[in-house]
């Protein structure tokens, strides 16, 4: 995601995204937040604080900081395998990471629709996030999470699966 959010021209902050109440901006602040949130899950430190904008002047560089620190946190030893309740149910860190994935997978397809910018997301990667989305979504409410899913073509990029999954419209207008 790092890669895209660099590629991102200064003009192409308040477009409009598939998200449809965010603006690219707002869409790069809810990574920024939710890294910081897995951050603080994966540290058992104190939540922060919802609704901030945490990127300043240097969007990219609040991203890049945010991931830096969730690489961080997710790589302390115990943290991946070791069980957490939240107000969305129980979880090892292994699945929380695997959620964060599955949102930076949707929220970037969200941003190259919005800006044009070329991603190169491995088909790999969005094939198990997808599989994980669909596994864990039934048991779970999508409501303030993902909207209802979308009808699009079985043989459609991964990409484009994922993205109808979690609710969004394929192909995407502005």
């Amino acid at each position: 995601m790092g890669d895209v959010i660099d590629r991102i021209a200064a003009d192409q902050w308040p477009a409009p995204t598939p998200c449809t109440e965010w603006s690219v901006r707002d869409v790069i602040n809810h990574l920024v937040g939710m890294n910081l949130v897995f951050v603080a899950l994966f540290e058992e430190s104190p939540m922060p604080a919802r609704g901030a904008g945490r990127l300043g002047a240097d969007p990219a560089g609040a991203y890049h900081r945010s991931a830096a620190a969730l690489q961080a946190a997710a790589a302390r030893p115990g943290v991946l395998e070791r069980s957490q309740a939240t107000p969305v149910g129980v979880a090892t860190g292994v699945e929380r990471l695997q959620w964060r994935i599955v949102d930076l997978l949707a929220h970037g397809w969200d941003l190259v629709q919005a800006t044009g910018v070329v991603a190169e997301l491995p088909d790999d990667l969005v094939e198990q996030a997808l599989t994980f989305a669909r596994a864990q979504l039934p048991s779970q409410p999508r409501a303030g999470r993902f909207a209802d899913p979308q009808p699009i073509r079985d043989n459609a990029p991964a990409i484009d699966r994922l993205a109808a999954f979690t609710g969004r419209p394929v192909p995407w207008t502005p």
